[in-house]
């Protein structure tokens, strides 16, 4: 079975290193030296790692015959494809493969069905699930502690604890601009306290 286990980022320096997002719990398994990795596009590999290290919190990899700026930067969003035993888990009981989530029932903690994942998004601040409704609809549920409750792999579902409006939208809580108290003491706010207000409500909006 094949992972995804990297996505290959901008060339750094002059001697081929890339830098790459990990989308792998296990980077010093799937990504040390002498790894050899299929890609996508499939006629840009496969690519054997020959050196890698860490640097300013990323990643940096160099591969066999890939000796400059130029050949490093031709690589740039190549994913990284691991061949993996559909049979091998990961050390950590708290972490999963893709595969091992892709269609699970996701349901609340009563039982109430919310749908299917379908696909898991990897970003660089967390992992989302891809959750398809019965209507065809989709929902982006944060794998996270605080709303991901329970992964049950025998039963095939995972439990989940949302926050108001991450899966209703018609439940989220819109909060008002302080309204008796915004009137109350609007007269009284400096030029400076209108400009932060309207700062960080510029930055909610986006």
């Amino acid at each position: 079975m094949q992972l995804v286990v990297a996505r290959i980022g901008r060339a750094h320096g002059i001697k081929g290193e890339v830098t790459v997002e990990v989308r792998t719990d296990e980077p010093e398994l799937r990504l040390g030296p002498g790894a050899v990795l299929a890609t996508e596009p499939a006629e840009r590999g496969p690519l054997t790692i020959e050196t890698g290290r860490v640097h300013s919190g990323r990643l940096l990899l160099r591969f066999e015959n890939v000796r400059d700026r130029t050949a490093a930067e031709a690589l740039r969003n190549t994913l990284l494809i691991a061949e993996v035993d559909p049979a091998e888990l990961p050390e950590d009981p708290e972490e999963f493969y893709d595969h091992q989530l892709i269609d699970l029932d996701v349901v609340l903690a009563d039982g109430t069905g919310i749908g299917r994942i379908t696909e898991i998004s990897h970003l660089p601040s967390q992992d989302l699930f891809i959750v398809e409704r019965p209507d065809g609809s989709e929902v982006m549920i944060p794998f996270v502690e605080e709303i991901v409750a329970e992964i049950d792999l025998e039963e095939q579902r995972a439990v989940v604890t949302p926050p108001p409006g991450l899966i209703d939208e018609s439940e989220a809580v819109v909060a008002s601009a302080r309204d008796a108290e915004g009137e109350d003491d609007g007269a009284d706010m400096d030029e400076a306290d209108e400009a932060e207000r309207a700062g960080t409500a510029e930055k909610g909006d986006a």
